[in-house]
């Protein structure tokens, strides 16, 4: 199996990881080892720790869902475009924003290399890791209870959730234009069976 090259947010990620796992253990150290009581060290070390937290287990679940991808398919109920969704994206101007979002793994929505067919369902997976990325959002609001402040902990959460939502929204505006695409061309397939017969 051929190994894919890691693209540019994918290191960034695997970056920042390093570093605030390195600067909260750091100021955690000092803080509850050192007895050095600062309220900045305590919130640095926590910031860090929630930035580790989001970016770390979003990987970890991005190959955990690997496992059950064979299960997801874009012509699921779930993944079918809704009557609101057109005018909603028009509202929030998706088209001019879309392709400047970054992309884990680009090569996996390449034409090159993958089928129209296996795109949509790249896409419908993609768009299953990004809502299991909105509850892991939900979850750092737990971090309030052994350190307290209850809405520092909402307000990054709801930060995660809204970074989130707009990798679903991209894939939800994307995934019927392909599908449409499919679709005429199982149609002309079809018609070219009915005339051969």
């Amino acid at each position: 199996m051929k190994k894919t090259k890691k693209s540019g947010p994918a290191i960034f990620m695997y970056c920042v990881i390093a570093i605030t796992l390195v600067a909260s253990a750091i100021c955690f150290y000092l803080y509850y080892k050192n007895n050095i009581k600062n309220n900045v060290i305590l919130w640095t070390g926590i910031t860090c720790f929630t930035i580790m937290y989001h970016f770390w287990v979003r990987i970890i679940m991005g190959n955990v869902s690997k496992l059950f991808k064979k299960h997801i398919n874009y012509k699921q109920w779930w993944f079918k475009e809704r009557k609101f969704e057109k005018g909603l994206y028009k509202i929030l101007k998706v088209k001019s924003w879309k392709d400047k979002a970054l992309t884990y793994n680009p090569e996996s929505f390449s034409l090159k290399d993958h089928s129209l067919e296996e795109i949509a369902n790249t896409m419908a997976k993609s768009e299953v890791d990004h809502w299991i990325n909105e509850a892991i959002s939900i979850s750092t609001i737990f971090f309030a209870i052994p350190w307290g402040e209850f809405y520092i902990f909402f307000v990054t959460a709801l930060a995660a959730m809204i970074f989130d939502s707009q990798f679903i929204i991209i894939q939800r505006y994307n995934r019927p234009r392909i599908v449409r695409i499919l679709e005429k061309e199982e149609k002309n397939n079809r018609k070219e069976i009915i005339l051969e017969k």
